[in-house]
């Protein structure tokens, strides 16, 4: 361990800020857990801290104005405490580089999605007043792996895969995370092992594309050999995967979902769109139909499975045809859950330059039109849970009530329920007593023991 000297000692506290998806919730726990291993100290709030570290998203513009106006806001207190260190990395520190110091120069340090390993001693060259950059195009040819300190003591997030070789005409992350490259199957099962020898009960396997993984390391796709392989180790109880591509989603995966116990009942699966002519511009790889097909072969091996989905309105050149044809596949896949968003302009993309731009109107009266077919679909799926027993992975008190948990079913539904705190991080059976579109609402029938996993 690298321990800190006296005059650093005395300005060791940091405060992580996290934007956007999984992986980069998990990019915080190992920054976290890198600078803990090196001496510095967790501050508890912003104000407490001495490094403010901001780990960025770019997918859509509206995230990265936000980030920029947060970053902007310091900048009075920055005036004020010269010996405030602003660290941003992540996305848009890789797609911004040192531009990102010269448009805002109270930013101190700033670190690439390849350069995690490189914070501390970032942070002290900043510290010593010298400029602190690095972001590197691609991983160095061995990923160091780092020190992780996980947010949750029984689930836990699991790289299998960074970065992206699709180049989908609208997107960012190939140009910010680099492309595709596999960690090893040897390594992925050892982590799993590990975190089940430490008491957790649930694994959420993270990759741009987890659909592909081991083609680049191995020459051939290895993800439903790495489903059986991980299913057979002891003490974990499910395993979850995001994100999938519709592409790579062969039929040895849809078998492996139906044949490991552990694995949730509950695929992420990206439509985007669902005409064929906005498909093949934004250079998705599928059709229409063959998405349909993909989503029957996965309902037909686990038909209680849950299917959520990613889809963007609005796309440039997307007509009132190419909309109708995307409100058919929401209407005839029955998707539990959508994210919807709004198309936005990431420059860089081949989208970015594309002509036949939407109007904001016409994106936000598509929106809405989606968004209440899909509120139909979730309530409608949901109706069917009534009365059911369901188990629940038990998370963390209500937002709303003290005295009322929450938590997810193995479809990753969130599930509401009266019971006490001491249930929290354990699996129960509820049985449910209320429906909504978006959440369940139920009542505690029993606590599942590890030795007795109650599943339905």
């Amino acid at each position: 361990m690298l321990f800190l000297g006296e005059n650093m000692k005395k300005n060791n506290k940091f405060f992580v800020v996290t934007y956007g998806c999984q992986m980069n919730k998990h990019d915080s726990e190992k920054i976290i857990g890198l600078l803990l291993s090196q001496g510095y100290k967790r501050a508890e709030t912003m104000e407490g801290a001495d490094i403010i570290i901001f780990n960025t998203c770019c997918v859509r513009g509206s995230a990265e104005d936000r980030l920029f106006g947060n970053i902007n806001s310091l900048k009075l207190i920055k005036d004020k405490r010269q010996d405030l260190i602003i660290a941003v990395g992540g996305c848009v520190a890789q797609k911004e580089g040192s531009k990102l110091q010269r448009k805002m120069s109270h930013v101190d340090v700033v670190f690439g999605t390849h350069n995690i390993a490189s914070l501390p001693t970032l942070i002290k060259e900043a510290q010593k007043g010298k400029i602190a950059c690095e972001v590197l195009k691609s991983p160095r040819d061995e990923i160091k792996a780092l020190p992780v300190e996980r947010d949750n003591s029984v689930r836990a997030w699991v790289n299998i895969s960074t970065g992206c070789n699709n180049f989908c005409s609208y997107c960012i992350v190939p140009y910010v995370r680099g492309r595709e490259t596999s960690r090893s199957f040897e390594d992925i099962v050892a982590e799993v092992k590990m975190l089940a020898s430490e008491g957790f009960l649930e694994v959420t396997l993270l990759g741009q594309n987890v659909n592909s993984y081991g083609r680049d390391l191995y020459g051939e796709i290895r993800f439903a050999e790495l489903l059986r392989q991980l299913n057979e180790i002891d003490g974990i109880e499910r395993i979850r995967f995001t994100s999938s591509h519709p592409r790579d989603f062969n039929g040895d995966i849809v078998l492996a979902l139906a044949e490991c116990e552990k694995v949730c009942e509950h695929v992420h699966l990206p439509l985007q769109a669902g005409s064929d002519n906005v498909l093949k511009t934004m250079r998705r790889g599928y059709t229409k139909e063959g998405y349909l097909d993909l989503v029957k072969k996965i309902y037909e091996a686990v038909p209680n499975c849950s299917i959520t989905t990613d889809i963007i309105v609005g796309f440039p050149g997307e007509t009132e045809e190419d909309f109708l044809d995307t409100l058919d596949v929401v209407k005839q896949a029955r998707f539990d859950n959508a994210f919807t968003f709004a198309y936005s302009p990431r420059e860089g993309t081949r989208a970015f330059e594309m002509e036949n731009q939407i109007s904001k109107k016409v994106k936000m009266d598509n929106f809405k039109r989606l968004l209440e077919v899909q509120n139909k679909n979730s309530l409608k799926n949901n109706l069917v849970l009534m009365e059911k027993e369901l188990e629940v992975l038990v998370e963390s008190p209500s937002k709303k009530k003290a005295d009322v948990l929450t938590g997810r079913t193995r479809t990753n539904k969130v599930v509401n329920f009266p019971g006490p705190h001491s249930l929290i991080n354990r699996l129960a059976r509820v049985k449910i007593k209320e429906v909504r579109s978006w959440s369940l609402n139920g009542e505690l029938k029993e606590v599942c023991e590890r030795e007795s996993i109650c599943r339905l």
